[in-house]
């Protein structure tokens, strides 16, 4: 057994607060206080916890105890308390954990496994939980005299993004969201955003305006659009939702606020931000109600593109807000205060006059407190950051201020890479999230900022004037990179900054349950390559595999690079590579590839140890997949210097290369249940209730993954692979056939003397891109192959130089 006896198991101490600060922390305080009078009862939460311990560990149900306590007994703040229980018999607890709330206990009880007993959790699909470390039921490992207690620095851990609800929980039915739900109460998250079912509540409301189910049609999207309809980007695409779904999705939200509540967690629901049907402005001819500009559609279908905003001046404005909120308290209770609205997230005010901006902001925020007085606005705080050309600091102030002190807290969104508390005062005074972003598209790549994580949250808490009120992961899609995914959530109850190299090392003892020399040194690699990134590049997975270009060959390949650090252009959206006649998309290369090569050798060397290791053994191919990405690279740039030096033998001979590397991943993936096509698309189409919606649904999965948005026939979606995936399936049917159709017409053309023609391969990958999306083929939902073995033979193949 791991003998993990480290500093850092001691009590943490609050620093003081900056007098400066003190008045909007003094309101947040106050707000804290409101929520903990309306928890559960102590009793319902220690039946909560103890039902969490009987799911993780249910041979250790009778070893451990659990007691809430009041915050008193922390010095009047959050904590988790770990002692070891005093009665000696043979039959009772052999560890007490005491705790502010639920998740507090949840959270002690994570810890004590983590660093008593050498246990490692993470999602079922980066690996699962390696448990084999803790001991029997009557031999746990005794805590120091006093206990360990530690207390929260800030008050909370907040977690998602508003579009995680698409690219990661869309199909997920309660007996996942119980695991996720489980997840973050040991991780600690008590402010998790919670928008499940929100289109049956706006339904009831929208029909109490005179909203018709067929106008409802063409307002939400389909299930795996959801987030980009109800933020005001598209309308009707994937769609129409069924009742079937509305009810089931209602009747889902209802499951997890309950769990949530058990646990004392805090919910963040939705509010009204605006969006609202077209056939509102025939019922209310008079409503102030603005038609807003293309969201990335091919060429401004109207069928999709192009939304209604209601303004927040708007008397209507507050009117349906109130109603929403009122109709969500009818269906779930009065179970927060906290309510997400993001009116001006990619949508900018009409002008820039300050005292306008105010306006609108206090309109919004009266749209929630009409009907709950205590209502706190929880705003993304992207749009300082992507749209900085707009927002200066008067327009800031004026929207920051629009609402009475603690009464709005701000999601520092991209604080991991692009802090904008820095450059802002504080966010002039008002409270805000340290929030990581980390990833976009739920795409598949190891990546990370680790060294920024350790530190950065820790310098926002005790810099002059701080107003930071929490940290938060506020990812586009999770259940990868859980390396990242463990030491986000534990800087919540961090005082001082983390040593990451001491950190990795305990880290990889307790993911793959034993000391490994070869693992330790890999992860020692890692740390200084793939998980130290310091370009300031928002990471997202555009390897030639998974995004290939819409790219003139006859165009220069590396004058279209300007800058070897920069592979991003800016668009007022998100983040995404741009395609263009004139510039080749770069991916992100942020680390030496031969560092990742050496991490990988040491990999497979640590196989012959932890070859039974399932979270060892998705690391493994999760490695291997990246390098052979990554080399993939190097061999689509060759191809296009082939073909530029009209030298057709090597065209071909490195097209067949890049072919075979995606035959060899996909090979590689297959071996593992947790890279596999197949899941997504049969959790999608297990939630259908007819066969119509068995198609529509494993359209809208198919989709997503893929071209994402609508087509000509000649131009691809200006969203294609911006949810690109690594999975077996998909890079055989999808990735291989667009490369093979690219690559033999650039073989044609030079054997047979012809121009390249561009637009009519993007007819044929077009056709076929949209038949795949329309296919039902059945792809496998278990692994089949050595993970190990086809590694070794990989790097062979590759890699080793003997």
């Amino acid at each position: 057994m791991l003998n993990f006896k480290f500093s850092f198991l001691i009590v943490l101490l609050l620093l003081p607060l900056s007098s400066s600060s003190s008045s909007s922390l003094e309101a947040i305080e106050g707000v804290v206080n409101r929520l903990d009078a309306h928890k559960p009862s102590p009793l319902l939460q220690e039946s909560a916890i103890k039902a969490l311990l009987k799911r993780l560990l249910p041979t250790h149900f009778s070893s451990f105890d659990f007691k809430i306590i009041p915050k008193d007994a922390c010095g009047g703040y959050s904590c988790f308390w770990i002692t070891n229980y005093k009665n000696s018999s043979s039959n009772s607890p052999e560890i007490l954990i005491k705790g502010t709330t639920a998740v507090e206990i949840a959270s002690g009880l994570h810890w004590y496994i983590k660093y008593s007993c050498g246990a490692h959790v993470s999602w079922d699909k980066t690996g699962g939980v390696q448990i084999a470390t803790i001991p029997p039921p009557g031999n746990l490992p005794p805590v120091v005299k006093d206990g360990i207690m530690i207390q929260r620095p800030v008050p909370w851990n907040y977690y998602q993004n508003v579009v995680t609800s698409s690219y990661s929980y869309v199909w997920w039915d309660w007996e996942r969201w119980e695991k996720e739900i489980d997840w973050m109460a040991l991780q600690g998250i008590n402010l998790p955003l919670a928008f499940t079912g929100q289109e049956s509540i706006w339904q009831k409301v929208f029909m109490d305006f005179n909203i018709s189910a067929q106008d409802l049609n063409n307002f939400f999207g389909g299930p795996a659009f959801l987030a980009w309809a109800r933020m005001g980007n598209l309308h009707a695409w994937g769609g129409p939702l069924s009742q079937n779904w509305l009810d089931q999705q209602l009747i889902l939200q209802k499951q997890i606020l309950s769990r949530m509540i058990e646990l004392g967690m805090t919910p963040v629901l939705p509010s009204f931000s605006g969006n609202v049907p077209a056939a509102l402005r025939d019922i209310f001819p008079s409503a102030n109600i603005t038609r807003l500009g293309d969201w990335n559609t091919v060429n401004g279908n109207p069928r999709w593109c192009c939304t209604y905003l209601l303004d927040p001046s708007d008397p209507l404005f507050i009117q349906i807000g109130e109603a929403f909120i009122k109709k969500q308290i009818k269906e779930y209770g009065d179970v927060t205060d906290i309510y997400n609205c993001d009116t001006f997230n990619e949508n900018e005010p009409p002008t820039s006059d300050p005292t306008y901006i105010s306006t609108l902001g206090s309109a919004v925020y009266e749209a929630m407190s009409k009907v709950n007085k205590d209502a706190v606005w929880l705003m993304q705080g992207w749009l300082f950051y992507s749209d900085s050309s707009f927002w200066k600091p008067p327009q800031m102030k004026a929207l920051l201020h629009s609402v009475p002190f603690g009464k709005m807290i701000v999601l520092d969104l991209f604080a991991d890479v692009k802090p904008v508390w820095e450059s802002s005062s504080q966010f002039y005074g008002t409270p805000y999230v340290w929030c990581m972003l980390h990833n976009f598209g739920g795409n598949i790549e190891m990546y990370g900022v680790l060294d920024t994580l350790a530190s950065g949250p820790i310098v926002a808490r005790v810099s002059e004037n701080s107003t930071m009120v929490g940290v938060g992961m506020c990812m586009e899609g999770i259940e990868h990179n859980p390396v990242v995914y463990e030491l986000m959530p534990e800087m919540a109850f961090r005082k001082d900054k983390v040593n990451v190299e001491e950190w990795l090392r305990i880290y990889s003892r307790r993911r793959y349950g034993k000391a490994v020399k070869q693992a330790e040194s890999a992860w020692e690699i890692l740390h200084r390559s793939i998980y130290n990134c310091s370009d300031g590049i928002a990471d997202h997975n555009t390897d030639y595999i998974a995004k290939f270009p819409d790219w003139d060959p006859y165009q220069n390949i590396y004058s279209s690079f300007p800058n070897p650090n920069i592979n991003t252009m800016y668009s007022n959206r998100r983040f995404m590579l741009t395609e263009s006649d004139s510039t080749l998309p770069q991916p992100h290369m942020w680390y030496s590839a031969n560092d990742a090569i050496d991490a990988l050798k040491l990999f497979i060397d640590a196989g012959e140890d932890l070859a039974g290791s399932l979270t060892y053994r998705y690391d493994l191919v999760d490695l291997t997949r990246q390098v052979l990405s990554k080399l993939a690279n190097q061999v689509y740039l060759d191809v296009l210097s082939a073909f530029q030096h009209k030298d057709v033998k090597a065209v071909e001979s490195h097209s067949q290369k890049f072919e075979q590397i995606i035959t060899d991943i996909d090979e590689l993936l297959a071996s593992d249940d947790n890279f596999l096509l197949g899941t997504w698309l049969e959790s999608a189409k297990s939630l259908a209730l007819t066969p119509s919606e068995k198609r529509q649904y494993e359209w809208n999965a198919r989709t997503q993954v893929t071209m994402w948005y609508d087509t000509t026939k000649t131009n691809q979606s200006q969203l294609h692979d911006y949810a690109n995936k690594f999975w077996s399936g998909l890079l055989v049917d999808y990735y291989l056939p667009r490369a093979s159709m690219y690559f033999n017409r650039l073989s044609e053309s030079l054997r047979n003397n012809k121009t390249f023609e561009i637009v009519e391969w993007r007819k044929e990958w077009i056709s076929y891109s949209n038949k795949w999306q329309q296919d039902t083929k059945v792809y496998p939902v278990k692994a089949e192959g050595d993970a190990l073995a086809i590694s070794k033979l990989l790097f062979k193949k590759y890699f080793d130089k003997k």
